[in-house]
Formats: structure tokens, sequence, C-alpha cells
């Protein structure tokens, strides 16, 4: 099977090319896909780049160029619920992207003509998740995740995405990672480390644990592999 991992951030994929130490590097669209063999799969893995522009180019390339059939994505992401701590794993039951704003012409935030405001995951796969959890006694929260093109350390910006969309967390990718997954009709699976608490001196948390949630984050998505 051909497995896409995608992550934002360099370091949101260095753990798992550091594990998996043979890969071939491919040059395409100002950005490295990596390939690699894993427990007889075929892994695609890329870090995107910040943003849902860069992560919906890099998840359709993953699939359109490379051929992925499943996409799991790794990395970090801002605490909204407040039940969720740093270091915390959370999985996106669904996701929305919570910059959307046509609201000026009486929709909802998050929603545009054509798309819907909830794009939901592959439920094998969360489930697949949850096994990987317990076989590893580590506790995963699943829950709602809010995208958008911002870093967010503001209580009241916060207070406010948490409100519309009852979100459980905030990062810059997911959504638009799903919205790709959806449409081509292939089975999509969001992992987040909670890395900060997405509110006032977020950046400071982030800077200091982005290392260590993506680490295991990482060895997560790997073990979710061997299940497939």
């Amino acid at each position: 099977m051909k497995i896409a991992i995608l992550g934002a951030m360099p370091e949101e994929i260095t753990p798992l090319l550091e594990i998996l130490r043979e890969y071939k590097s491919v040059e395409y669209a100002n950005n490295t896909y990596y390939l690699a063999n894993y427990k007889n799969h075929e892994l695609i893995l890329a870090y995107s780049k910040i943003g849902k522009v860069n992560s919906t180019l890099s998840a359709s390339i993953m699939i359109e160029k490379f051929g992925a059939e499943i996409l799991l994505f790794t990395g970090v992401a801002g605490a909204f619920n407040p039940e969720l701590e740093i270091g915390d794993l959370l999985y996106a039951t669904q996701l929305a992207q919570y910059d959307l704003d046509i609201t000026a012409f009486g929709h909802p935030l998050g929603f545009v003509p054509g798309n819907k405001i909830f794009i939901k995951t592959d439920e094998k796969l969360n489930n697949i998740a949850l096994e990987v959890a317990k076989e590893l006694n580590i506790k995963l929260k699943s829950g709602i995740i809010a995208t958008g093109d911002e870093f967010i350390c503001d209580e009241a910006k916060k207070a406010k995405i948490r409100e519309i969309f009852n979100a459980d967390a905030c990062e810059m990718e997911g959504a638009s990672v799903a919205l790709v997954c959806d449409a081509l009709k292939i089975p999509c699976f969001i992992l987040r480390a909670m890395s900060d608490k997405a509110g006032e001196k977020a950046e400071f948390d982030f800077d200091e644990f982005v290392i260590n949630s993506a680490k295991i984050s990482a060895n997560f998505v790997l073990k979710m592999c061997e299940k497939l």
C-alpha cells in the first residue's frame, strides 16, 4: 500500500526520516518528497511548509503524482479544550476552516458554496489509532480541529473560534488536507500532539515543546502503518 505521511514543518518529519534511515529524495514543485519502504508499504513523506495553501498543494501532489492511497498527517497543534495538556495526543474527527469568511453574505463562518463547514476524517483509520494508543498505553483523545492561516496566541480569538466551531485544538493545515482527501476519496487521518495552549504566550510554549511533541506524534503514525 502507498501511504502518504505529511507534516507542516521539518521538525514534524525529521523523526520519521531518522527512524527510516534509507529513503530516496524527489524534488518537485519547490518541495522535497521522500520515498521509503516500511513494513511492506511504500511511504511518501514530506513537510508541506506552513499554511493551508502549502498543505493543499503537498497533499494533492502526494495523491496525484505519487499515488498515495491513504494520507496520515502528523504534527503539533495548540490546545483549545482546557482538558488538553501540552504533550497530549488528539485525532480529529472533523475539521473546519475558521478563517473562511463570507459572513457578509449571510453565510456562517467557515462556509463557502460547494463546501461543507466540517470535513470528517476516516473512521477506520481513527479506530486503528485507538488500537495503537491502547497497545502503547497512550491516552488518545478525539475532537474537532479548527484550521486557519494564523498562529493563535490571543485569548479573545481563541475563545471566539472555540465557541463557533466547538474546537478542541487549532492549527494551520489540517482542514485543507482533509478537504483534498475528501474530494479525491482518499482516507485521511489527522493526528496532533499539543505543543502549546494557543493563548497568551503560546509562542513561547511552542518553541519549547514542538520537537518533543513531533517525536511522539511521528512514532504513533509509524505504529499505525504497521497495522495497515
